[in-house]
């Protein structure tokens, strides 16, 4: 038998999309490149083959989904250098659903600067914003 009725107190994603977004200050794409001149840190949360197959955006640093946490918690033995409670932390995925649940993890984190790229790099790439 499959259990079809969703169990007491879950959330679907549409839900828990709706939740990271209430919460965060998205940025546009040119938005996003001002912010990074301001020295904003992008942080490209998609995997390898999405990367090679799209391209990528100049300074933006590379951090796969599955570690995210891991490196950018101030608290974590394994968090990368730069990495602080005030960081002006802009996340990227494709399209931009991904990076929004993302953002909203680091702000559970503490990292309250925390949003992401509305649209992703696709949004960036149609805005005609430098790729590599």
């Amino acid at each position: 038998m499959v259990t079809t009725t969703p169990p007491p107190g879950s959330q679907g994603i549409d839900d828990l999309l709706a939740r990271a977004r209430a919460r965060l200050v998205r940025l546009g794409p040119h938005d996003t490149y001002s912010a990074m001149a301001r020295g904003a840190v992008l942080i490209d949360i998609r995997p390898a083959a999405q990367r090679a197959e799209h391209g990528e955006i100049p300074g933006a640093i590379v951090i796969e989904r599955n570690v995210l946490e891991w490196r950018l918690d101030p608290r974590s033995d394994a968090r990368l250098g730069f990495t602080h409670y005030d960081l002006e932390a802009i996340v990227t995925c494709q399209e931009g659903y991904t990076s929004s649940l993302a953002a909203a993890a680091l702000q559970d984190l503490g990292l309250l600067r925390a949003t992401d790229l509305d649209g992703g790099f696709s949004a960036w790439q149609s805005a005609g914003l430098p790729v590599c």
